[in-house]
């Protein structure tokens, strides 16, 4: 015992260690700091693809009091923006947000100075030229060029959805180098007393960040006179699509995240894995399928099937009432619970449940070292993916394209992220009601197990 506990201790310092890395701790505060853009865009695009075309026509007749189709495109040219504003510089948001969280997090002086190093270094690193799409002058002249190099120019290809994991390493690397060449004090430029302190970090910075933007200027040129590429393609071949073929995979994703949802049953929160490994790699297939759905509908989502697995599977169908989808064990306690210090838990750990705030029953149920319970908290997990997933392939529901807020109750989860689909509501009650039969035999062992704990130590 004594040599497994010296394990698990270690265990857990090791995660520990690796869930507080500096670099992995910015990237997940990013992200967090951009989140509410995000759910703004979802909304909108949830307005102009249901709501807006649900009560506008082009067929006066079809309502007595219907406005003209005019009025719809002024309408949906409001959530239009919205959604442009968020998916089109998503990168370039979250290369500023990574940056700063770093340096904040490295308790620089001058963090500001690493935001505006982030992206003038991301699009430093981009290509000078770009190939823009035209549209041909009628649609006769089929053989009409429709492609032209243009200079001076940003596409969307790399500062929305297909540049954020350019933006991830870019606002990772760029801010380290920068605090790195900081640090050398012969470089500061040394200004008299009563110089504004703005004007005086200013200046401390200008060489630093000379150094810094010239070096990564000069890599962006090696890359295109020696190999005529840029960093995102770069990225994009070696690093995005192999960790999203890992992580959208089915069985690489239930490998992963049910590692991480079974270290909280040793009491190492959950984020420390998958808040590293598979969060932010899902959010951005998330990010992309709100592009998508916002442009085309839900059709094309649906012809998307490299989107079915993003961060919403996770939130929506696989943490129902929060990891380990606890929500079924407090129905299950409520039900046919039988000892009362696990149904006073369930009282108290209820309503956090419905906003899948599950801390209070993993530490006061408790599932921590709750043998009994180990079992249903990761299995539910890794069926609520797979099942929702296995939904979606076969078009019992529509995919999750819309993010919501990770705290909202099932049913209006499951109808808002599938873009108003109804039967992702009914599959999530389903979902739960086989949890709390899986939940319900390992409930009673758990009872059983702490009944007698409670009797030994009289």
């Amino acid at each position: 015992m004594a040599n497994g506990q010296s394990f698990l201790d270690k265990f857990a310092e090791v995660s520990a260690k690796i869930g507080n890395q500096v670099h992995l701790r910015s990237l997940r505060d990013g992200f967090a700091t951009i989140m509410p853009v995000f759910i703004l865009a979802g909304i909108a695009a949830l307005l102009n693809n249901v709501v807006f075309k649900g009560l506008w026509s082009t067929d006066p007749a079809s309502l007595g009091w219907f406005p003209n189709a005019d009025l719809l495109a002024t309408a949906q040219y409001w959530g239009n923006a919205l959604s442009q504003g968020a998916l089109s510089i998503s990168a370039i948001l979250l290369c500023g947000m990574v940056g700063y969280s770093l340096a904040t997090n490295k308790r620089f002086d001058n963090p500001i100075s690493c935001v505006v190093v982030s992206l003038a270094v991301f699009f430093i690193m981009m290509p000078q030229s770009v190939t823009a799409n035209l549209a041909a002058s009628s649609p006769l002249l089929t053989d009409e060029v429709t492609t032209a190099e243009v200079t001076s120019a940003f596409i969307t290809n790399y500062t929305g959805t297909n540049g954020m994991f350019t933006a991830i390493i870019i606002g990772l690397l760029a801010p380290t180098l920068f605090i790195k060449v900081s640090s050398v004090d012969q470089l500061r430029i040394k200004m008299p007393e009563g110089v504004p302190p703005a004007v005086e970090k200013s200046f401390n910075v200008l060489i630093p960040m000379l150094i810094s933007l010239g070096a990564f200027g000069l890599v962006s040129m090696i890359l295109f006179a020696g190999f005529q590429t840029d960093i995102t393609a770069l990225i994009n071949t070696w690093i995005q699509t192999p960790l999203r073929a890992l992580t959208t995979n089915p069985a690489g994703l239930v490998f992963i995240y049910s590692l991480g949802v079974f270290l909280f049953t040793l009491g190492i929160h959950q984020s420390t894995i998958n808040g590293v490994l598979v969060e932010p790699v899902l959010t951005i297939v998330l990010v992309e399928a709100m592009e998508v759905y916002t442009t085309g509908g839900i059709d094309a989502v649906i012809a998307r099937p490299d989107l079915y697995l993003n961060m919403n599977v996770i939130n929506v169908y696989a943490l129902m009432g929060g990891s380990g989808c606890t929500l079924a064990l407090l129905i299950a306690t409520f039900i046919w619970g039988k000892w009362q210090p696990s149904k006073e838990i369930a009282k108290l750990g209820i309503l956090p449940s419905i906003f899948n705030i599950n801390e209070p029953v993993i530490y006061g149920y408790p599932i921590v070292f709750n043998i009994p319970l180990m079992v249903p908290f990761v299995l539910n997990t890794a069926l609520g993916i797979l099942l929702s997933y296995g939904a979606t392939v076969i078009g019992l529901v529509n995919p999750t394209c819309i993010q919501v807020p990770w705290t909202t109750p099932i049913i209006a989860s499951g109808f808002l992220s599938t873009g108003g689909d109804w039967r992702a509501a009914v599959l999530q009650v389903v979902l739960l009601a086989l949890f709390v039969v899986i939940y319900l035999p390992f409930m009673k062992a758990s009872e059983t197990a702490q009944r007698k704990q409670f009797e030994m130590s009289e």
